[in-house]
């Protein structure tokens, strides 16, 4: 049984989708160049849905390396032109709530322009679209594994989506699922974070790692590749935690069939 956190009420309020309106996906540059697995899991789950995508070609980064890193003017290059490509599209759904709070949340700051707030804000991450949106809960995956969860910072704090994940995961057919201790400390990545002092992105992870073995699980799973980046290669660089394995939470959704 998969306990549901007390979360707050979401800090928009989502549109209603017409069935057939296309979806643009947004898959974050790290996502196209390191995790193809998590961008086809989501087009396929959409497919499932009956829900048309698009893949505009002229996407690039939403900006976010040059933002945390200060670097506004160039942020803010990357983020019109983000923009540019994505204006003609209502629904922008992304697998990554790092980079959907990056939209929703932060284009204002980097450009205050209403059609930069305007375009940023209709960024939705993948599971809140499903549950929030489209109102699925089950996938119809089957996933026969000790799962746990790690909802990154982003998601968490930022755009409040808490529950779908786990409202999805506890559809997922012969799961077992194991909450991590210390489920809401953040794993020590943060992007440029982890470059700029690694001293204390590697103890954060290690934190994490030994919350990740205290579960029990074989398998971490989060709606963030990024996230998973990070604590993938702590877990593979220690011969006693190599065997856990880390996959999207997309992965996971269209598992079994």
């Amino acid at each position: 049984m998969i306990r549901l956190e007390q979360s707050s009420p979401p800090r928009w309020k989502y549109p209603t989708y017409e069935p057939g309106e296309p979806v643009a996906l947004f898959i974050p540059c790290y996502v196209d160049q390191f995790f193809p697995e998590a961008a086809r899991a989501t087009a396929e789950l959409l497919a499932r849905r009956d829900v048309p995508t698009v893949f505009p070609k002229e996407q690039t980064c939403c900006g976010q390396p040059a933002f945390n890193s200060g670097y506004w003017e160039d942020a803010r290059k990357v983020v019109r032109h983000f923009c540019d490509t994505f204006a003609d599209y209502r629904w922008i759904v992304c697998p990554s709530g790092s980079c959907t709070a990056m939209c929703r949340v932060f284009f204002g700051q980097v450009d205050p322009d209403p059609r930069v707030v305007e375009i940023g804000r209709r960024v939705v991450e993948l599971t809140e679209f499903l549950v929030e949106v489209l109102g699925v809960t089950d996938t119809g995956a089957r996933f026969p594994h000790k799962v746990t969860l790690h909802n990154g910072c982003h998601t968490r704090r930022e755009l409040g989506v808490i529950d779908p994940p786990l409202k999805l995961l506890g559809a997922v057919r012969d799961i077992e699922y194991v909450e991590m201790p210390d489920v809401e400390e953040c794993c020590g990545f943060g992007g440029t974070f982890s470059v700029k002092m690694p001293g204390t992105s590697l103890a954060m992870g290690r934190t994490k790692v030994q919350s990740i073995v205290a579960s029990g699980a074989e398998v971490v799973v989060s709606p963030d590749s990024s996230c998973l980046m990070h604590i993938g290669g702590m877990l593979r660089h220690n011969p006693a935690t190599r065997h856990i394995q880390t996959k999207h939470i997309a992965e996971v959704l269209v598992a079994g069939e």
